[in-house]
């Protein structure tokens, strides 16, 4: 990257309200938050659409939205929940295609205890692979038409390479890999996994989408950047090495932490 990156956030529409001329003034990337839960997607989110639209006016950055994930596994081995899984995801493209989003981040299915147990179950890596497809070759194509990419993003992740491993095996524009800062410094904490800038270097390429949060390796914070001890110094030159230049979506639990978030990297002068 010849600049400084362009950092992003991620934040439901009535923080979008209040944060409007900050994202459209550089044009920055920006994931909706308000299409994840049982409620929304069972109901009509047409007017939360409209309502995007409506916000989004003048907005030519790169959008997208979080997509289902609370309760669902892509790896479901039960065939009726899997196809619940399938549908939910479904769901998430349908409204890509009617807010122009680009990307939806979806989780990953790896656990710490599958980590420590895969290899000692008959052909079960294979498995989780097996199912994950088994779950989204059916939306593939819908994805790849709708120019959606599906990001895979590490929730337990020890290793850095088997979520990438899993993206790969689609060889589909459609399925990418995100990182999430905070999560990858939890495991790296509390789990022993590799910190979070190899978790960067591992992805290489693959890597469309981050998730930029702080936290202190112990659980799942969601804190504004300088609150923890993530190592962005690392991160960012990590990112700087790569060519898919991936959306810097900073996802702060308390919204009110964006702002300052991004001035903390600014003041770095690690992102812009």
């Amino acid at each position: 990257m010849a600049s400084l990156p362009l950092l992003g956030a991620a934040m439901p529409l009535d923080v979008l309200e209040a944060h409007r001329d900050w994202i459209i003034a550089d044009q920055r990337d920006l994931e909706l938050q308000d299409f994840i839960t049982a409620d929304v997607l069972n109901g009509d989110w047409m007017p939360l659409v409209h309502r995007a639209r409506t916000l989004l006016d003048g907005y030519a950055g790169r959008l997208g939205i979080h997509g289902p994930f609370w309760g669902l596994s892509l790896a479901n081995p039960d065939p009726d929940l899997r196809a619940l899984v399938t549908r939910r995801m479904e769901q998430g493209l349908e409204i890509c295609e009617a807010v122009g989003a680009t990307q939806m981040v979806i989780h990953s299915p790896y656990s710490t205890w599958m980590h420590h147990n895969l290899d000692g179950l008959p052909n079960a890596r294979q498995n989780v692979v097996d199912l994950v497809h088994a779950t989204l070759d059916p939306i593939i194509s819908r994805a790849e038409g709708a120019n959606v990419t599906m990001v895979l993003e590490n929730i337990e992740d020890k290793d850095p390479d088997a979520r990438c491993d899993l993206a790969r095996s689609f060889d589909s524009s459609a399925v990418k890999v995100s990182i999430d800062t905070g999560h990858a410094h939890y495991a790296h904490g509390s789990t022993g996994a590799p910190p979070v800038d190899y978790f960067v270097h591992r992805a290489g390429d693959l890597l469309e989408h981050i998730h930029i949060q702080d936290a202190d390796g112990y659980a799942d914070r969601h804190w504004a950047v300088g609150k923890g001890t993530v190592n962005w110094h690392a991160i960012f030159t990590a990112i700087a090495k790569l060519e898919s230049e991936p959306r810097l979506i900073m996802e702060i639990r308390d919204k009110a932490g964006i702002l300052p978030s991004a001035e903390y990297l600014s003041s770095l002068q690690l992102a812009r």
